[in-house]
């Protein structure tokens, strides 16, 4: 994307925040992954058919978008709940691995073996296999529209990535109905076609790629009028503050009256798999807390950078070194 204007620093006080959201505050978010994985992170020296191919390093790491994201607002101080449905022996590690690290996980039995997912690199390409992922009853289904409605702190709520085998679409619309009467503030994260439905339950943020802006909306982003264009069609849709990711390219925010861009660090990519989930947890952790835009947005950019060049989520150790390195610009 071309380079978007020169612009002031920008700085929106949590008082403005607590005007937009209508909240008193942020004790816990929950996180819901339908559709969740067992992620392998595979590296070989290059790849040769017919042939054994030996791994230099392989990590399994319990995976989906929510669950993701409540890794990384936990790294960063905020609490979050897993609430998802998990299957076999894959869905055991999942559930047992992230109470291990001291998170709350809200687990409904799924009718399969939760998924397995392969990230592969082989020193110059990424390969990517992911699963359908496992079937999930009716029955199940409502004992998680249940447990929305019976949990009293559910204030926030995420609702991220893929619907799995036996969920129909409709099943958005189940729970944005329970989260609108609750008054549950959502942030959406997921790729449905249906999303631009979706938006008129108004949700507090959504997170879309480029990609996903154009096999969604049909839209391409090629310049500064392109951004303004597709921001102000997700506010007139519903889309109360939108984050738009671009990978290297950076990032952009808009609350529905300025548009603010951020870049990106340059990393060495190793595996692109949880970098939008874990970019969009820092972004909330500081959102929802200072609501400082610029800040957050740096935060959300250079934990996307540093998870980029990690197998898995990685030690998001460089973080605060990349923050120091990016800038932010109003360019609307």
């Amino acid at each position: 994307m071309k380079t978007f204007l020169k612009s002031e620093k920008i700085f929106i006080s949590f008082l403005s925040i607590l005007n937009t959201t209508g909240k008193e505050g942020v004790k816990i978010i929950y996180t819901l992954t339908m559709n969740p994985a067992i992620d392998m992170n595979i590296a070989t020296q290059g790849l040769k058919p017919r042939l054994v191919n030996r791994t230099l390093s392989t990590l399994y790491t319990p995976n989906g978008k929510g669950i993701n994201i409540t890794r990384v607002l936990r790294h960063f101080g905020v609490e979050s709940a897993v609430l998802g449905f998990f299957g076999g022996f894959s869905g055991r590690y999942i559930v047992e691995s992230l109470r291990e690290e001291g998170a709350v996980v809200h687990d409904i039995p799924a009718d399969d073996i939760t998924r397995i997912n392969i990230f592969l690199n082989d020193g110059d390409q990424e390969y990517k296999l992911v699963n359908d992922g496992a079937r999930v009853s009716p029955q199940s289904q409502d004992r998680l529209l249940e447990l929305l409605e019976s949990l009293e702190d559910l204030k926030f709520l995420t609702i991220n990535g893929s619907l799995p085998p036996g969920v129909d679409e409709s099943f958005y619309d189940r729970i944005l109905e329970i989260c609108r009467r609750r008054q549950t503030q959502v942030v959406l994260d997921i790729s449905s076609r249906r999303l631009p439905q979706l938006l008129r339950y108004q949700p507090l943020l959504i997170k879309p790629n480029d990609e996903e802006v154009l096999h969604i909306w049909g839209r391409r982003l090629e310049n500064r009028g392109d951004v303004e264009s597709v921001m102000d069609l997700l506010h007139s849709q519903g889309a109360r503050n939108v984050l738009l990711t671009l990978g290297d390219k950076g990032m952009l925010f808009s609350d529905g009256k300025g548009i603010w861009y951020c870049d990106a660090p340059k990393v060495r990519l190793v595996s692109s798999a949880c970098a939008g989930d874990a970019s969009l947890a820092a972004f909330l952790s500081e959102w929802l807390t200072s609501g400082d835009v610029e800040r957050a947005m740096k935060k959300a950019s250079a934990t996307g950078g540093n998870v980029a060049e990690s197998a898995g989520l990685g030690d998001l150790k460089k973080v605060p070194a990349y923050m120091q390195s990016l800038s932010v610009r109003k360019v609307r």
